[in-house]
């Protein structure tokens, strides 16, 4: 493959939690000339590595890595600035002669870089507070309702337990009286056709069973691994809490509850691994609905010489 032209597309793998993204970047990397920008809002902090399934040092070492450990886990990381940073690393990684490669499993972020993203309201402490407040005294089932008073498609999407994602729309709403999901719309209307158009590849399983069980086997691993002296290592610092963005990510928030007390530390497999069913859930739901995607089925046999194939039939069409 010869030299790219400077140009903004880019490969993107998307796919749900432990369908195989690692393994199916690095056989990319071993057949491409690539560059990694990781599209996943846990791998941005840094001593979060068990609970997040973070690259080994291996696996960092064999090709370059972008978008892992900026963060301390007391920092947020909005899309908007994930888009800042992968434009400008696009742009870096194709001055270099290489191609990006994006991999992850946050799809707003993936969405945000693909459809363009309007500037939404800020983080607003006083809101944030009052629905906190008003979730303790109602519960987030009844905030879910309201949401789908006010924004019916945002809430469509949403889990009633999803209490991040539920706190955000509210808060976005009751700032600027507009709903969420009226931001993403006119955001992708601004797309034009001129656009470029990266190849994105989604690892999608046909049985549902097989994802379960590799999200139980990768989770109990982590248990193994020491994900709850992770955890009271985080705890220990004495500046995070429990509603920080990093401690809301899957596996952390479940850990942290039970090192609270909330329900007995046995539980804590469990409940784990259903959050984590539910996240590749929504990751799915996301996905399908991104036209553009070509699907491998991550449980197939031959699914990362589908991967291959497809990039490299990519790389055939580039000027």
């Amino acid at each position: 493959m010869g030299t790219p032209l400077v140009t903004d597309t880019y490969i993107a793998l998307a796919g749900p939690t432990a369908s195989g993204k690692t393994a199916a970047a690095l056989a990319i990397a071993q057949a491409f000339d690539v560059e990694i920008i990781s599209v996943d809002s846990a791998l941005v902090y840094r001593g979060m590595d068990i609970g997040t399934a973070k690259p080994s040092a291996a696996e960092l070492a064999a090709v370059p890595h972008h978008l892992i450990d900026i963060r301390d886990p007391l920092q947020a990381y909005s899309a908007a600035e994930f888009v800042s940073d992968a434009q400008r690393l696009i742009a870096d990684i194709h001055a270099r002669g290489k191609w990006p490669l994006l991999v992850g499993g946050t799809m707003l972020y993936f969405k945000a870089l693909m459809v363009g993203i309007d500037a939404m309201p800020k983080a607003d402490p006083a809101l944030r507070a009052a629905i906190e407040a008003q979730a303790r005294r109602e519960g987030w089932a009844a905030l879910h309702a309201e949401l789908a008073r006010v924004d019916p498609l945002t809430a469509q999407r949403l889990h009633p337990a999803d209490s991040q994602r539920i706190q955000r729309a509210l808060e976005v709403f009751r700032a600027s009286g507009q709903p969420l999901s009226s931001f993403h719309t006119r955001a992708a209307a601004a797309v034009t056709e001129t656009s470029a158009q990266p190849l994105l590849i989604s690892l999608e399983p046909m049985e549902r069973a097989w994802l379960h069980q590799r999200i139980a086997v990768r989770f109990d691993a982590m248990l193994e691994a020491g994900l709850i002296d992770e955890v009271k290592a985080l705890r220990a610092r004495g500046d995070l809490h429990a509603e920080l963005p990093s401690m809301r990510c899957v596996g952390y928030r479940q850990t942290w509850e039970a090192l609270d007390g909330l329900w007995p530390m046995i539980e804590l497999r469990d409940k784990g691994i259903f959050a984590t069913r539910q996240l590749a859930k929504r990751q799915l739901t996301w996905l399908r609905s991104m036209p553009a995607r070509q699907t491998v089925a991550c449980d197939a046999p031959d699914a990362l010489q589908q991967v291959l194939e497809r990039v490299r039939t990519f790389f055939a069409g580039q000027p």
